[in-house]
C-alpha cells in the first residue's frame, strides 16, 4: 500500500481530543512556487513542508479564520471562547456581515450572536483557569438555554495546557446542552485548514447522533465562507428539482441538523478540503458515502457533481433529466460568453487569468476558466496538501501543466507574481491584496457568504453564467482600479519587482 493510499484509508481516531495538524495529516505546505507537475512530484516524494518567511506580512488563525464566523451563526447553540477578549473580536463583524442578507432569502431572521468569553488575565495564565471554564458553561446555559455549547480554544489556552476535557467532563452531568470542545488554539498550526478538521472532530465525537432512521433523500453539504448565499439557494433550487433535501452545514444549521449527519444518503463537498474530515468520519462511524470530487463550478463539473449525488441516492434518470434541462437554458448562454471572451484581444489570443484561490477551488476554477475560453498558464493557492494530490495530477493531465504560486496570506509575493505575468484579468479573494495598482483588470475571485448580490454566483449552472457575465463586467469597466492606480503610491518600491522571486524573503533554512 502506497503512502497516498494509507493517507484516503485514514482512521478518524475519536478517541482523541482533536485531530492531527494538516501539516501532519497531509504533508501540509505553505510555501511552493514552481510547475503544478513539480509540486505534485514533491508531494509524493514528502518533500512538502512548511517554512518561516523573514519578512511576514499577514497571517490566517486557526481559531479567527474561520470558526470565529461559523460557529456563531449555529442556531440553538451558544459558543465560549477560552481566552482573553479579543480572540472572541471577530465574530461581531461577521454577525454584522450576514445580516446583509434578507431574510426573503432564506436566512433565519431570529439569529443572535449567544457569545461568552472567559476573558484570561495574567493570573489565569499562572493558575489556570479551569473554574472559570466551568462558570462559563454554566453562564451560557443559563443565559441562553441552548441545545449545545461549543468550546473554542485560544492560544492562550493552549500554550498554559489547559484541561478542557476534565472541565467539560466535571460540569456535563449538570448541564442540559451538549458540551463540544473545539481545539483550534491560533498556534497550533501554519495552515488554517487545520480548524476545519478540528471542529468536524469535535462534532463528530459529541453532536452526530446514532442515525434513527435513514433519510434517503437527504443529501449533507458542508460549505465554505466562500460560497455565498446565492450559491446555497442554487443548490438547493438543483437538488429540490429532483426530490432531494439538502442538510446545509455549519452556518445558520441547527443542532438538530448536526445531530441528523449520521441519517444522510450521501455527503457532498462544495470543497473538498474543508469538507474532507467530516466526510470520512461519517462515512466510517455510520456508513455514510461521500465524494469529494468534482465541486459544482462550471456546467461539466456541475454534471459530474450531480451524477454523484444521483449515484448515492438512486435519483440516476431523475439527475440526466435534469441535467439536459438545465443544459437546454444555460449552455447556450455559457457558448454566448465563451465567445466573447475568445474573441475579445482581437487577435485570436486568448485572455489570460491568474486566480488567486484555496486548493479546494484550484481544481474547480481552473477547468471552468478552460470553459469559459480564459487561459490560465499561473495561479495562487493559499496552501496545499495531499488531500488532492490525485485530483490535482488528474487536472494536470487534462488542462496542461501550470505555474502554482502556494502562498498564504503574502500580499508582496502575489503582487510580484502579478506584475511579473502582467495577466489580462487578476483575480483576488478578500484575504489577500498586493495586486489592485494595474492597468488591466483586476476583479474578485469569489465573494464571502453574507454577499447576497446575484453577481456573488458561482455554483451550479447559474453560477457558472453569473460569473462569467461577472468577468466581461471587469473587462469592461475599469474605473476603480484606475483611480486607485492614480490616487495612491504603490505599496513596494521597484527593486522588489525587479528582482526575479516572489519568494525573496523565504527562510529556506527554516523546516516547520
Amino acid at each position: 500500500m502506497s503512502d497516498l493510499d494509507s493517507f484516503e484509508n485514514e482512521l478518524i481516531d475519536l478517541r482523541k481530543n482533536t485531530c492531527p495538524n494538516r501539516e501532519q495529516r497531509a504533508n501540509g505546505t505553505n510555501v511552493f512556487y514552481g510547475k503544478a507537475t513539480q509540486l505534485i512530484e514533491d508531494a509524493k516524494a514528502g518533500r512538502t513542508k512548511c517554512h518561516d518567511r523573514k519578512l511576514q506580512q499577514t497571517s490566517g488563525c486557526v481559531l479567527n479564520f474561520y470558526l470565529t464566523v461559523r460557529v456563531s451563526t449555529i442556531r440553538d447553540a451558544a459558543v465560549i471562547y477560552h481566552g482573553p477578549l479579543g480572540c472572541s473580536s471577530s465574530s461581531l463583524g461577521y454577525r454584522e456581515i450576514f445580516r446583509s442578507v434578507p431574510t426573503e432569502l432564506g436566512r433565519p431572521a431570529n439569529f443572535e450572536l449567544n457569545w461568552i468569553t472567559t476573558n484570561l488575565q495574567q493570573e489565569d495564565v499562572v493558575y489556570g483557569a479551569g473554574e472559570k471554564l466551568k462558570n462559563a458553561i454554566f453562564e451560557a446555559q443559563k443565559r441562553y438555554d441552548p441545545k449545545a455549547i461549543f468550546i473554542l480554544t485560544t492560544c492562550t489556552s493552549g500554550i498554559i495546557g489547559e484541561d478542557i476535557e476534565g472541565a467539560v467532563a466535571e460540569v456535563q452531568p449538570d448541564v442540559k446542552a451538549k458540551i463540544v470542545p473545539v481545539h483550534c488554539e491560533g498556534v497550533r498550526s501554519r495552515l488554517v485548514q487545520t480548524g476545519y478538521d478540528a471542529f468536524w472532530h469535535g462534532v463528530l465525537k459529541y453532536l452526530v447522533r446514532e442515525p434513527k432512521e435513514k433519510q434517503e433523500d437527504l443529501v449533507n453539504v458542508a460549505s465554505m465562507l466562500s460560497y455565498t448565499w446565492q450559491d446555497r439557494l442554487e443548490i438547493k433550487r438543483l437538488l429540490e428539482k429532483v426530490g432531494l433535501r439538502v442538510n446545509f452545514v455549519p452556518e445558520f444549521a441547527s443542532v438538530e441538523q448536526f445531530e441528523q449527519l449520521s441519517e444522510a444518503a450521501v455527503t457532498a463537498p462544495l470543497c473538498p478540503t474543508y469538507t474532507d474530515y467530516i466526510s470520512k468520519g461519517l462515512k466510517q462511524e455510520y456508513g455514510v458515502p461521500y465524494f469529494l470530487y468534482p465541486s459544482p463550478v462550471g456546467i461539466k463539473n456541475t454534471d459530474g457533481w450531480l451524477r454523484q449525488i444521483g449515484k448515492y441516492t438512486g435519483k440516476e434518470e431523475e439527475i440526466e433529466a435534469l441535467i439536459e434541462e438545465e443544459h437546454e437554458t444555460w449552455v447556450p448562454r455559457l457558448e454566448a460568453i465563451r465567445e466573447e471572451l475568445l474573441n475579445f484581444k482581437g487577435n485570436g489570443e486568448r485572455l489570460e487569468v491568474l486566480g488567486s484561490l484555496g486548493q479546494g477551488r484550484l481544481l474547480s476554477q481552473i477547468p471552468y476558466f478552460d470553459e469559459l475560453g480564459l487561459k490560465s498558464s499561473a495561479a495562487l493557492t493559499q496552501d496545499f496538501d495531499n488531500l488532492i494530490l490525485k485530483d490535482i495530477e488528474q487536472m494536470v493531465s487534462e488542462t496542461g501543466d501550470f505555474d502554482v504560486l502556494v502562498n498564504t496570506f503574502q500580499a508582496a509575493e502575489q503582487g510580484h507574481i502579478t506584475r511579473a505575468r502582467d495577466p489580462d484579468i487578476t483575480l483576488t479573494c478578500p484575504f489577500q491584496g498586493g495586486a489592485y495598482k494595474r492597468e488591466k483588470s483586476v476583479t474578485r475571485l469569489h465573494a464571502l457568504r453574507g454577499d447576497p448580490d446575484p453577481w456573488s454566483l458561482q455554483n451550479g449552472y447559474a453560477g457558472a453564467i453569473a460569473y462569467g457575465e461577472f468577468i466581461i463586467q471587469s473587462l469592461k469597466n475599469k474605473s476603480f482600479e484606475s483611480t486607485l492606480k492614480q490616487k495612491t503610491k504603490d505599496s513596494y518600491k521597484d527593486w522588489w519587482y525587479k528582482q526575479p522571486d516572489p519568494l525573496y524573503y523565504l527562510d529556506k533554512e527554516t523546516l516547520k
